[in-house]
């Protein structure tokens, strides 16, 4: 194969694909990013862990079609120590891809493109589209509390499956490890009728959310029971689904809670924060002591002393105090746009929930700790 590309366009691809390969691989065909020079115009760039694959097209002047796989975050590294607007020249053959731009000359083992591994799609019957903007609040509302324990793998990733909500169907958005949930709910895109429901993994979340900076319009999404696909235009990410059942989530979301807290979540996230200050790496608890109109926060460490910190807040039951995690409530308040937020409260130990207001897509429920 034999391309010349420009130098900005090369990175850009290559800071797409790279990002999926991991940096120690026992199959050295898993280091590599596919190269495959097109007779259209293009320069298609592949890469994959075999459970997440991106595939992403730019366009370059071809003077030979043909593919190669060469070292992925070598091939990166190269393109981003070159000069800016540089001219780049890729040409494989024999086993060697020679790289030249300007004065600097590289060349590189290459190993065959037909080692390279594929996920095989299959059918992917469920198919729709979603606005660039939705995937993204999707993705940043609920993806702080995916879980990272490995042995719980189903809380792996984000839950997504549609259900009905006061008679309207909907499509709703999951995340929880545990100790805290957090749920979008949007109107149901055309075609996702139907669809199973599905775990998208945490690497493929975190790869998606990157690319999605980039695109404007809409995305398409396609998905069977174990893959799902999503059309960025120029790039197209292809993953294997969580093979797990993710818990019934709609139990732990409370409905009774008559306690309501309302206060501004810029203040109260700002006293939180300032107070847990000293709170202790381990425990990082947060006591908040509810009385008319105000909410006092305060830490108690032994190793640093304490700290307290007095909120207004609209707040007329009984009072009473109660302690969560306060790196998990920064989390949840940071996905807060209003002005407002509400916190609803039974007691002490039971399950907080948390939300702009009940017209809001988002809502979050938070277990409290004993302080």
């Amino acid at each position: 194969m034999k391309a010349t590309i420009e130098r900005a366009t090369l990175l850009k691809g290559l800071s797409h694909v790279q990002s999926v390969v991991e940096r120690r691989n026992t199959i050295p065909i898993l280091s590599n990013v596919l190269l495959e020079a097109r007779e259209n115009g293009s320069l298609r760039m592949m890469a994959t862990d075999l459970d997440l694959q991106i595939n992403e097209s730019v366009p370059a002047a071809v003077d030979q079609p043909g593919s190669t796989t060469v070292s992925a975050h070598t091939l990166f590294d190269i393109a981003r120590k070159l000069p800016e607007g540089a001219q780049v020249q890729l040409h494989a053959a024999e086993g060697r891809m020679s790289i030249v731009a300007g004065r600097a000359r590289f060349s590189l083992g290459t190993l065959p493109r037909d080692d390279f591994p594929v996920i095989a799609e299959g059918e992917l019957p469920a198919q729709f589209e979603l606005p660039a903007e939705t995937l993204k609040q999707v993705i940043d509302k609920t993806r702080f509390a995916i879980s990272t324990e490995e042995t719980r793998y189903y809380l792996n990733g984000i839950f997504l499956h549609v259900s009905e909500d006061k008679g309207s169907p909907v499509l709703k958005a999951a995340a929880t490890d545990g100790h805290r949930l957090a749920r979008i709910t949007m109107p149901r895109p055309e075609g996702a009728d139907g669809m199973p429901d599905v775990i998208v993994p945490r690497k493929c979340v975190a790869e998606l959310r990157k690319l999605l900076d980039e695109v404007d319009g809409s995305v398409g999404v396609s998905l069977s029971a174990t893959k799902i696909r999503f059309d960025l235009g120029q790039a197209v990410l292809t993953s294997k689904l969580i093979d797990g059942t993710f818990p019934d989530y709609s139990r732990v979301i409370p409905t009774g809670n008559d306690k309501i807290l309302k206060l501004d979540p810029a203040g109260l996230k700002e006293g939180v924060d300032r107070v847990a200050t000293i709170a202790t790496e381990k425990t990082r608890a947060v006591k908040m002591a509810l009385d008319r109109d105000k909410v006092t926060l305060s830490v108690t460490s032994p190793e640093n002393g304490t700290a307290a910190e007095e909120v207004p807040g609209d707040y007329t039951s009984q009072p009473f105090e109660i302690g969560f995690n306060s790196r998990y409530l920064l989390d949840i308040l940071g996905q807060i746009d209003g002005d407002t937020v509400e916190v609803h409260l039974a007691d002490a130990a039971a399950p907080t929930l948390i939300r702009e207001n009940d017209k809001a897509p988002a809502l979050y429920v938070l277990m409290p700790m004993r302080v």
